[in-house]
């Protein structure tokens, strides 16, 4: 009898607005809403790596930065090892921070131009007491360097002196050196160039493997996420659309949202590539801040109906581990 995964994170019912603020004169202050994310729920498994894709302005890096509560979210619970962290105390939360960290998007931007690579590197290791001595800090420095396949040597330069895909790698040791067990994914080779982009998720994956991680992949690109992900969830405008086993999702898409967004994804035979029907969303995403009623996608979907724009669809399981929210999806 086979043992059911772990599950590390149950992300239930997550809301966060943002609020925004226009003045109408002079002596009035109109303030607005942004649904930046809007009840989403998801489990993800120990060691898997879950895939959440969808376009810009979906919500995904807010996703992200509110389970490991760099954002506080508006409501719902973020419940990791069994430990809501939404409810935590500070001082508490902060022992959660060091099995939970984050690769961001943009390698310049995310390390510090004044420190040199030591420092950024051995910065959470002090700031959490991890080592005591110098010589301590340098051997864990030069571990981390060596685990995501760079030179000890680099330890004295600057971020300036690499390349986009050698910071990145600097980012994930960084990332690594308080031993996560959740490591958040944030686009991290979309600011990459191809052949590079290859190489940082082949290191995702021999990590994952070596350390036993658990990733939430965020990205765009649907054929990355083919490659590295186990399980996938596609958002639209706050909400999470479908979610399926990596095979269920690319082989047999439910939501009429994934279908358009699969039609885009080139194939690599040009025979196949012209004779496939591709769907083309018409007009544009609605604003988060007044989201349409009903379901958020019947304003572009090309089989809305007139029950998507009064009633919210139920998220449902219409094959084990394939959930859509959508009132025509059908087998």
């Amino acid at each position: 009898m086979t043992t059911p995964p772990k599950i590390l994170l149950q992300v239930e019912n997550l809301v966060k607005y943002f609020p925004v603020h226009a003045n109408i004169n002079f002596f009035q202050r109109k303030t607005s809403l942004v649904h930046a994310v809007d009840g989403i729920s998801f489990n993800l498994f120990k060691g898997e790596t879950l895939g959440l894709v969808g376009e810009s302005g979906c919500g995904k890096s807010t996703v992200g930065r509110t389970i490991l509560q760099l954002y506080r979210p508006t409501s719902g619970s973020v419940i990791f090892d069994g430990i809501d962290l939404v409810n935590l105390p500070p001082a508490r939360l902060r022992k959660f921070r060091r099995r939970m960290q984050m690769i961001f998007q943009d390698p310049c931007a995310s390390l510090n131009s004044r420190m040199t690579v030591g420092e950024i590197i051995s910065d959470p290791l002090v700031v959490n007491n991890e080592v005591k001595t110098h010589k301590e800090i340098e051997a864990r420095v030069a571990g981390l360097l060596e685990l995501v396949k760079l030179n000890p040597a680099f330890v004295n330069r600057y971020p300036h002196e690499f390349s986009g895909g050698q910071l990145q790698r600097i980012g994930i040791a960084r990332a690594l050196a308080l031993h996560p067990e959740l490591i958040v994914c944030d686009e991290p080779i979309s600011a990459l160039d191809v052949s590079i982009q290859a190489q940082i998720v082949n290191l995702l994956l021999a990590l994952q493997k070596q350390l036993n991680l658990s990733y939430l992949f965020i990205s765009h690109d649907l054929s990355m996420v083919r490659h590295i992900c186990d399980r996938v969830a596609v958002m639209y405008l706050g909400m999470i659309v479908e979610i399926a086993e990596k095979n269920d999702f690319y082989h047999n898409p439910l939501h009429p949202y994934t279908q358009a967004l699969l039609s885009a994804v080139n194939i690599p035979d040009p025979f196949l590539e012209e004779k496939r029907k591709r769907t083309i969303l018409k007009g544009e995403i609605p604003s988060p801040i007044d989201p349409p009623s009903g379901c958020r996608f019947h304003t572009r979907c090309p089989i809305a109906q007139l029950q998507c724009s009064e009633s919210v669809p139920e998220f449902r399981e219409l094959h084990p581990g394939h959930y859509v929210a959508c009132f025509l999806a059908t087998l």
